[in-house]
């Protein structure tokens, strides 16, 4: 009897064997007759990072535009090429030596000789909203017409602005920025504009890195 039941043991198992382990089913995809699945690519963001204004919210009295505003898209650096000077030297070399209106540029900083070290002038171009006459040769005359022209006193080919002059500079871009939503990547020193005519302008010793790495995005 018992070996009856040993048989009849190994029978059963003998039939069943070992069965393998149930593997899920292949999901192949039919790229001939179906199109493929999409991803969905979110756009990059083209949202400009805020500059924040100082923490008085105080706007220096002139900075202000006293007419409606242009649409500012650049800013350009120049120097006089001079070891002294202020605004109104400058307007009157521009009137009687280039025949223009008054002064090409928007804002003049002083480097203590007739003005104060790092004191920032606005021009009547920059009350009025006029036209710029600081950066020739581009196409459209676009440098003059989007692009705010600033001028250190100085000549920076033989000696550096002063400390005082370049943190005045800075502050003066920021604010820029932040009102017309300029990148740094629009802070132009005179000869780097694209388009312009080849100059030496703002000097071979001004730190245009530093400027760079002192302003906002």
């Amino acid at each position: 009897m018992r070996r009856i039941i040993v048989l009849l043991l190994l029978t059963i198992f003998g039939l069943a064997g070992c069965a393998p382990e149930q593997q899920p089913p292949r999901i192949v995809y039919d790229y001939e007759t179906k199109a493929p699945p999409k991803t969905t690519v979110l756009p990059p963001t083209t949202t400009k990072p805020t500059v924040s204004l100082p923490s008085t919210g105080i706007v220096p009295n002139g900075w202000m535009p006293s007419h409606s505003e242009r649409a500012w898209s650049a800013i350009i650096i120049h120097h006089s090429a001079t070891d002294e000077g202020n605004a109104t030297i400058i307007d009157k070399w521009h009137r009687e030596n280039n025949g223009w209106n008054g002064v090409g540029y928007d804002f003049v900083i002083g480097n203590g000789t007739n003005s104060g070290n790092g004191e920032i002038e606005p021009t009547y171009r920059w009350r009025g909203q006029v036209t710029g006459a600081h950066c020739g040769g581009t196409p459209g005359n676009w440098a003059n017409e989007e692009g705010i022209g600033i001028c250190l006193v100085g000549n920076f080919d033989s000696s550096a602005p002063t400390s005082k002059q370049m943190a005045s500079l800075a502050k003066l871009v920021r604010f820029l920025q932040q009102r017309y939503r300029i990148p740094k990547s629009r802070v132009f020193g005179h000869g780097s504009v694209p388009g312009g005519h080849v100059t030496d302008c703002p000097g071979r010793r001004f730190p245009m890195a530093w400027l760079k790495a002192n302003i906002s995005y």
